[in-house]
């Protein structure tokens, strides 16, 4: 079992990768392989509707999205870290994964998620809620902790400072670790996935 942790800062060894680091020990322990995954300090488009996606099976743009979504094809679970920017997450990783659940919401469907915030001050809970949402709308079970997935300091020396917040990270990974395993045991129980039924998209309108 895998899970992939996805750093959405562009500080490579920042505060957020801080925050990551500390669940990924959780999960180790637990047997879990893991990986980092940066999305980068290069800009990033945003999704621009084209469609292009739906005909080429990956998204149009050349960047780090397009290796993520490679990735998560493989991957078990998974965690989103961000921090956060004017009480939002961050435009890098904003950007990354409206393309990436667009593009590649096959390889997300039905797998474990997670999401970490890091920030100064304020701002997280705000940020947490955001990046919530790709997984309520793609199938994906919800992992939780014992608080809000979130970590204070301005460097990576005071995030090591925030006892509590630390807990929490390894919290997570410790119940990662343990609804992986669970999803497994059922697995080989002879539990299939639920049935999808056909998509139906209706508007206010009709």
């Amino acid at each position: 079992m895998k899970v992939i942790l996805v750093n959405g800062s562009p500080h490579e060894n920042g505060c957020t990768y801080t925050a990551l680091c500390e669940v990924e020990k959780a999960l180790k322990a637990n047997g879990i392989e893991t990986e980092i995954f940066w999305v980068g300090n290069k800009p990033i488009i945003g999704c621009i509707g084209c469609g292009a996606c739906r005909k080429l099976g990956r998204c149009f743009a050349v960047d780090t999205v397009n290796d993520l979504v490679e990735k998560a094809k493989s991957a078990d679970g998974f965690i989103f870290g961000s921090p956060v920017h004017y009480a939002s997450a961050s435009g890098a990783i904003t950007s990354f994964m409206d393309r990436a659940f667009y593009s590649g919401g096959a390889a997300f469907r039905n797998k474990p998620a997670a999401n970490i915030v890091s920030c100064r001050r304020g701002g997280a809970s705000a940020t947490f809620d955001q990046l919530n949402k790709y997984f309520t709308i793609s199938n994906m079970p919800i992992v939780s902790s014992q608080y809000w997935n979130q970590v204070h300091g301005n460097t990576p020396e005071e995030v090591l400072r925030d006892e509590e917040g630390l807990q929490t990270m390894r919290t997570l990974g410790n119940n990662m670790a343990w609804l992986l395993k669970c999803i497994e045991a059922g697995k080989a129980a002879g539990v299939e996935l639920p049935k999808r039924e056909e998509f139906i998209r209706t508007n206010f309108i009709r």
